[in-house]
């Protein structure tokens, strides 16, 4: 904006007392100061809002406004509430400095015209910002744009001084706009609010409170579903522009400036879903050899060539495979991508100029290939995946956004050679239904799981696990519902302590004379003794089946 605005707006009421004829100077912000000397404050180019509290008289205004313009200020602003008047002293200092000088009336609160300036400034760079944007644009639609989404985002930290992430559907920050990184957790909170809600079910954009701060999401789009298709297609696939204000009180022309920013982002992103194209394809081949009867050594010679394309850097390595699958009751379509999805944002740095791992799908299921570091060397860098982790870090972001749907991962051990992955694929794909009869929407299991019962279980049909858990706890289920008391949960915690009567007391917070009392009931209800280690096997088992 130019000084001129402030005087056409009637609403400020302001009253230009020197400099008509620098009116022509941008404004390109606002500060208000009281201090003597407020160069230290200063960059150039703003409108300075005083309320002389500085001012005593006697020569008061000369070096006050010598430092505002050797800092380039685009003019002073001195209210009138003081004195009554502005001093004829600071008229005459700004005619010497050649210097905008206006009159603030009384009544005109300092916080209205700071808002009207910031308002008017912010449209204008807005605008300016805007044919960046459609420049971008243009550069991205003849070939690759250098910096990819990194680049673009920086357009809006520079350009407009906003606090931007680009983010992952699984919570991972891909870019930011010089904000740094956003506190622990609100990453996945605001990844988690976005899959809260159908796909194409909430306005753009969409304001969120989160960790004490307010943000608008817009949605970055990859492939929208055909008319007619399930808009689940693309819930894992999309990614997310969060700005750290609230875009829901800016202008028409601000809203769709963003949203142009979001299409810019998303074709950046196309550029990049190319390039992965040819690792997964890669990995498809292998992943079909591994599924098929070829010999080790044919899949051991296919590895090899493709390595060097598949995942840059991987000699050396150990691997790792991991199976995913995403479901819904009642999806009638190939989750196949959904799941890779999720594999490819979770198991790889978006930012990371080489991949983490190459990811296929096959079946309705995804299987990534990833190269780990070998356990004897696992201090140089990054050791194999482990499942808790995992299973943590994608739990948050898509427990509430899969609505009703279930994803199931599975991790295999890392095995040192390509001969090897025939083996691995079978453990991940164990693991993976290990994970699937646990209930949570969002379950991994590792392949440390598939030596426990828990393996075995996981293959009993689902109407022999219900009659051997209702048969052995079902008297304990009535006797706590019609005497209101805790024999299950003391049956469980007994269990978890490993049979100790002094850990379980103090767990449960009881004397451990209650505690014989509970135990006491729970075997004359049963029939059975917690002291015979078949029995008490038999409960552990029941309780996991229940």
């Amino acid at each position: 904006m130019r000084l001129r605005a402030l005087l056409e707006s009637d609403r400020l009421g302001l009253r230009l007392l020197w400099g008509r004829e620098e009116l022509d100077r941008p404004v390109r912000g606002v500060m208000t100061t009281d201090l003597r000397d407020p160069s230290r404050y200063l960059h150039g180019g703003e409108l300075v809002l005083t309320g002389l509290a500085w001012w005593r008289g006697g020569g008061d205004a000369e070096p006050f406004v010598r430092v505002l313009a050797a800092a380039g200020v685009a003019g002073l602003a001195a209210g009138e509430a003081e004195f009554g008047s502005v001093p004829d002293e600071l008229t005459a200092a700004c005619a010497r400095h050649r210097l905008p000088l206006f009159a603030v009336a009384e009544e005109v609160g300092f916080a209205d015209l700071t808002e009207h300036v910031v308002r008017q400034v912010s449209t204008a760079r807005a605008g300016d910002l805007a044919a960046v944007v459609e420049r971008h644009r243009r550069l991205m639609s003849a070939g690759p744009a250098d910096g990819g989404p990194r680049a673009v985002l920086a357009l809006l930290g520079s350009d407009l001084d906003l606090a931007a992430w680009l983010l992952t559907a699984t919570g991972r920050e891909v870019a930011d706009s010089g904000a740094g990184p956003l506190p622990p957790g609100v990453a996945a909170g605001l990844a988690a609010e976005r899959l809260a809600e159908a796909p194409d079910g909430w306005p753009e954009p969409r304001r969120v409170a989160y960790g004490g701060a307010v943000y608008s999401l817009f949605p970055v789009r990859g492939e929208r579903p055909a008319a007619g298709q399930d808009p689940r297609r693309a819930l894992l696939t999309d990614w997310l522009l969060a700005v750290r204000a609230d875009a829901t009180e800016w202008p028409a022309e601000r809203r769709a400036l963003l949203e142009g920013v979001a299409e810019l982002v998303a074709a950046a992103r196309d550029r990049g879903e190319a390039a992965r194209g040819v690792r997964r394809r890669l990995a498809q081949q292998v992943v079909e050899l591994l599924g098929s009867r070829a010999p080790a050594a044919e899949v051991a010679a296919r590895l090899r060539i493709a390595a060097p394309l598949l995942l840059p850097g991987s000699s050396g390595r150990d691997w790792q495979l991991v199976v995913a699958r995403v479901s819904w009751p009642d999806a009638d379509f190939d989750t196949g991508p959904l799941a890779r999805a999720v594999l490819e944002e979770s198991l790889c740095d978006p930012t990371a100029s080489e991949p983490e791992a190459a990811v296929a799908h096959t079946g309705g299921e995804a299987i990534a290939l990833v190269p780990v570091c070998p356990l004897d060397e696992e201090e140089e860098g990054a050791g194999p995946l482990r499942a808790e982790p995992f299973e943590a870090a994608l739990r948050h972001p898509l427990t509430a956004g899969l609505g009703g749907g279930r994803l199931t991962v599975g991790v295999s051990s890392s095995v040192p050679d390509a001969e090897g992955l025939r083996g691995a694929l079978r453990e991940a794909r164990h693991a993976r239904r290990l994970a699937e009869a646990r209930p949570e929407a969002v379950a991994v299991a590792g392949h440390e799981r598939l030596a426990s019962h828990m393996m075995l279980l996981s293959f009993v049909p689902e109407d022999v696990r219900e009659a051997f858990s209702d048969r052995l706890l079902a008297p304990l289920r009535e006797y706590d519902t019609r005497h209101r008391s805790q024999l299950l949960p003391t049956l469980e915690a007994f269990l978890a302590e490993d049979g100790s009567w002094t850990r379980c007391a103090a767990r449960l917070h009881l004397h451990v004379n209650t505690l014989r009392y509970r135990i006491g009931r729970i075997e004359q209800l049963t029939g059975r003794d917690l002291g015979r280690l078949e029995d008490a096997t038999d409960f552990l088992l029941a309780l996991r089946l229940g």
